[in-house]
């Protein structure tokens, strides 16, 4: 099947064949997009219109949990003593 072209040598456009061969490159484009998109690891986080985390979940209430913990620790007596002496 011959390709129609225009004088100036490039494809014409306006021919069926070249349409077909358009939407089948657009197609192989978004096929390879999808297959070379990094995968994403599906978090179980809810989180807030802003963006944190939600804490009323299972989850969120675990990260408090040891954000408070962490904070707690901070600000034990060994710790205070440890910074003194640096």
């Amino acid at each position: 099947m011959a390709v129609k072209t225009t004088a100036s040598g490039k494809m014409d456009k306006r021919t069926k064949e070249y349409k077909e061969l358009k939407a089948r490159l657009v197609k192989a484009r978004a096929a390879k997009a999808k297959a070379s998109a990094p995968k994403k690891q599906a978090s179980k986080l809810r989180k807030t219109a802003s963006g944190k985390v939600d804490k009323r979940t299972k989850e969120g209430k675990e990260i408090a949990a040891r954000m408070a913990k962490a904070r707690k620790a901070k600000n034990s007596l060994v710790n205070r003593i440890k910074r003194l002496f640096r």
